[in-house]
């Protein structure tokens, strides 16, 4: 592994204003693109802001940069970095290697869900980040969430809707970026389709009998989630705690 190290010099008005910018286009592009995101970190008197990132070798970090830079969300963020008053006064970017293993196994849990309305038409967004596709919207779990609130959130957050959802459908573990994903099924309740700015650049509900699934979604492995949730009725999802166990929220099909 190899880390990329970037630091930052910063007023402490500024930090605000970077770490919303960082969140909105840097962390997705990169993310987007295969690179993995060791920690970001500010000082006490917030004059000093340093990114870490990791990468599987050099050549992986200039194929992963040459993609970024290449990417819509990159563009974006160039343009809107011109319109607004600057994020840092300096920065300093270094290469730093590791000087041994001191990592624990971590993997990073995501949810998705296949939504439908009466009509029987599948929920589908495209990413800002990911835009060579339509998918099920979703996204990651945050620390202290449930699964089904994890999905809840994501498919608001993304879309506008409102949904029950009723079971998990499958369970996808993405090995190249240790990302496990699991995938609900659910209906649609209430709300109006909209995009989620930084995120989401289309939303739509589409009859998938009027269209090849093909032609929407170009990435096998959201082809197989679709798939496989189509013809599943879901399954039953435990929330809970240890020592003492406490049952949070059982959910059953």
């Amino acid at each position: 592994m190899i880390y990329k190290r970037y630091t930052y010099q910063i007023r402490p008005e500024q930090y605000e204003p970077c770490t919303r910018f960082f969140h909105e286009y840097i962390l997705p592009a990169q993310l987007g693109h295969g690179a993995r995101l060791v920690g970001r970190y500010v000082t006490m008197t917030r004059d000093e802001i340093t990114s870490i990132w990791e990468y599987d070798s050099y050549e992986a970090y200039d194929r992963i940069t040459e993609n970024v830079y290449a990417s819509d969300l990159y563009h974006m963020a160039a343009q809107r970095q011109q319109e607004i008053t600057p994020l840092f006064d300096q920065v300093k970017e270094d290469f730093i290697e590791s000087t041994g293993d001191y990592h624990f196994t971590k993997h990073i849990v995501s949810v998705s869900a296949y939504i439908t309305n009466e009509k029987g038409e599948l929920l589908l967004v495209k990413n800002e980040h990911r835009n060579d596709t339509y998918e099920m919207p979703g996204g990651r779990m945050e620390k202290g969430e449930s699964l089904e609130e994890a999905i809840r959130r994501e498919i608001y957050e993304e879309t506008g809707v409102r949904a029950h959802i009723d079971g998990i459908t499958g369970v996808y573990h993405n090995m190249s970026q240790g990302i496990v994903c699991i995938v609900f099924k659910g209906r649609y309740v209430s709300g109006h389709l909209k995009i989620c700015p930084g995120e989401t650049e289309e939303v739509m509900f589409q009859d998938l009998s009027e269209v090849e699934l093909t032609d929407l979604v170009t990435r096998d492995q959201f082809i197989t989630r679709i798939n496989d949730a189509r013809d599943s009725r879901g399954t039953t999802v435990e929330s809970y705690y240890v020592r003492p166990y406490e049952l949070l929220h059982r959910m059953e099909r």
